[in-house]
Formats: structure tokens, C-alpha cells, sequence
């Protein structure tokens, strides 16, 4: 054997078809940890494999080459003289040479690629790992994400409710005083821009103490929810309704100047009066004033008020508009 051969990259091994070896090349040689050739040579094939190898080389490599003339790639171990397995990739071809048939293999050292599998396997084992985490992880921020969003509903929601509660008499449903002022101030500057007038009612239960006096807070409360109901009724959709206290009730209503105010007011007196609420009918007195070029909210407020004082020492049940007042 030439010494290119013999100290080639790979181990090479010729042998019968009975399967006596014939030939090894150092390589092949130092791959077994055999330091002469005549500790192969003559030997059988399998007497460097283990009893699982011989198994495989009888069930496959045996008739695979017999019926094909050759094997390609095969994963293989052979026994070292100290009983170490060394992994091989195997290639073997069937041919006649001086009229004998011989079985050349090519046997390529597998440690590196074998570290190499286990070491892929194992990485893609982790990344399996990693992206079942992944995944759990995704699934619990998309559960938290949801919990959050309906959390996030339930916090607009409940924030509703609050703004609802500060701006709201929790009797009879209508704004509160303090909302009412606020609006006012924002309609009086809205009207005030666009060249239209404002007009304020201030609304008075007639002999509300008489009421609870005779038949007790229930039923004066259940009087205030009805008035409420009907004032939110007349003023329309375009009315701001709220309680101002007690049996007092203000009304906005933008847009409308003195005698629409007035005719909208003398409607919410008759219907107030018409109405019953159970066995009890109830009469409002109606102060009414209607932004000037120079009104503010304590000025409209202030003159509604007057014109309700006069409509209640007037006789009660009535309207009154403050410009119709002496020295308006």
C-alpha cells in the first residue's frame, strides 16, 4: 500500500467476501488502536465489532452489497483493542480485482459529528423548550392583556359612575347645583359668542313644607320626583334641568330669548299643576331672566331670583319674568 494511501483522512480496509481481511491502511489502523497490521490482517472483519455490529452487518451490509454492489453511508461502530466503540460513516463497494471479488470500505471518524448532532439536538431541545415557555408566556400576557383591558373598562365605567354621582341629586336624578353652575358659566360664554341669548328659570315648589309638615318626608320626596320628572319633560332636549335645593329647581335654556322663555315657563307652570303625584297636587312659582350683552352668571342668577321672589308675593303659581319688573 502506497503511503498516500496509507496515511489518508480516512481508514481504509479491504476484505473477502468470506470476510477475511486482506488490507488496512495506519489510518484505519489507529482508529482501532491496532500498532501492526498483522493484528488485522487475516483476521475476520468481525472481530473489531461488537456482537450488536455483527448483528447489523449480517441483517444489512452483508446483503445490501451482495445485491446492490455497494453501501453508502452507513452509521457504524467498530471495537477498539481496549473495548472502546468508535463511531464511523461507512461506505463500501463490491468489485473483482485479479479475478477475486474484494470489499473495499472507506470508514470516516464520527466523534466530532456526533458531538455536533447531540450538541444540535440538544440546542433544538432547548429552543423546543424555550418556545413551549414562549408560548405559555404569550398566553399568560394575552390572559393579562384581556384582564387588563376589561379592567380598564370596568375602571371608564366605574369612573362614570363617580363623574354621574358628583353631578347628580341622587333624589330626583337631575344635575346637582354645583354642575348646574358650572354649565351656566359655559353656556353664558357659548351665547355670548354666537350672539344668542340665555334664559335661566328658577322653579319653587308653592307650600312644599306644608307637604312633608302633614305627611312626612316620603311623601314630599315622592312630589320632588315627579316635579323632576315633568320638568325634564317641558324643558326638552335642548333644556338643562337641576336642583338647586330643597324644592327649588333651575332650568337653562339656551337660545330662547324673554318671550320664549317666558311662554316655555308658563308650560312648565300648567303642566306642573295639571299633574298629580298619587293624592297630592303641587303649584310652582317661576322666576325667569334672560342674558344681556353685560349678564354674568351671579346677574342672571340674581334677577331670576327677584323675579321669583315677586312671583311668590304675587300669589304664588304664577310667572315672572325680570325685565318685567319696576326699574329693570
Amino acid at each position: 500500500m502506497d503511503n498516500q494511501l496509507d496515511r489518508a483522512p480516512g481508514g481504509y480496509f479491504s476484505f473477502s467476501e468470506s470476510g477475511f481481511v486482506r488490507s488496512a491502511n495506519r489510518t484505519f489502523l489507529d482508529m482501532l488502536g491496532l500498532r501492526e497490521d498483522t493484528a488485522l490482517i487475516g483476521q475476520h472483519i468481525e472481530s473489531v465489532m461488537s456482537v450488536t455490529n455483527k448483528m447489523f452487518f449480517h441483517t444489512y451490509f452483508y446483503p445490501h452489497i451482495q445485491l446492490y454492489g455497494h453501501v453508502d453511508e452507513v452509521y457504524f461502530s467498530f471495537r477498539t483493542a481496549d473495548k472502546q466503540n468508535v463511531p464511523v460513516l461507512l461506505n463500501g463497494l463490491r468489485q473483482e480485482r485479479d479475478g477475486e471479488i474484494s470489499i473495499d470500505c472507506v470508514a470516516l471518524l464520527m466523534r466530532k459529528r456526533l458531538a455536533y448532532e447531540k450538541t444540535a439536538l440538544r440546542s433544538k431541545r432547548e429552543l423546543e423548550e424555550l418556545y413551549k415557555e414562549t408560548r405559555e408566556m404569550n398566553g399568560q400576557l394575552q390572559l393579562l392583556h384581556a384582564e387588563y383591558e376589561q379592567k380598564q373598562l370596568e375602571l371608564i365605567e366605574m369612573n362614570r359612575r363617580l363623574e354621574t354621582l358628583a353631578s347628580t341629586d341622587p333624589l330626583t336624578g337631575l344635575y346637582n347645583r354645583r354642575f348646574f353652575q358650572e354649565r351656566l358659566r359655559k353656556e353664558r360664554i357659548s351665547c355670548s359668542d354666537n350672539g344668542s341669548r340665555l334664559s335661566l328659570l328658577i322653579v319653587d315648589i308653592d307650600h312644599f313644607k306644608k307637604i312633608n309638615d302633614t305627611y312626612g318626608h316620603p311623601a314630599g320626596d315622592f312630589v320632588l320626583t315627579g316635579l323632576a320628572r315633568l320638568l325634564r319633560e317641558e324643558a326638552g332636549s335642548s333644556g338643562i334641568c337641576a336642583r338647586f335645593g330643597g324644592e327649588e329647581f333651575v332650568v337653562l335654556l339656551p337660545g330662547l330669548d324673554r318671550s320664549a322663555a317666558a311662554a316655555a315657563a308658563e308650560r312648565i307652570r300648567g303642566a306642573i299643576e295639571a299633574a298629580t303625584h298619587g293624592s297630592h297636587r303641587v303649584t310652582v312659582s317661576i322666576g325667569v331672566e334672560t342674558s344681556a350683552d353685560d349678564s354674568t352668571e351671579e346677574s342672571l342668577l340674581h334677577r331670576a331670583d327677584l323675579a321669583l321672589y315677586a312671583s311668590k308675593t304675587g300669589g304664588r303659581n304664577r310667572v315672572t319674568h325680570a325685565q318685567d319688573l319696576s326699574g329693570s
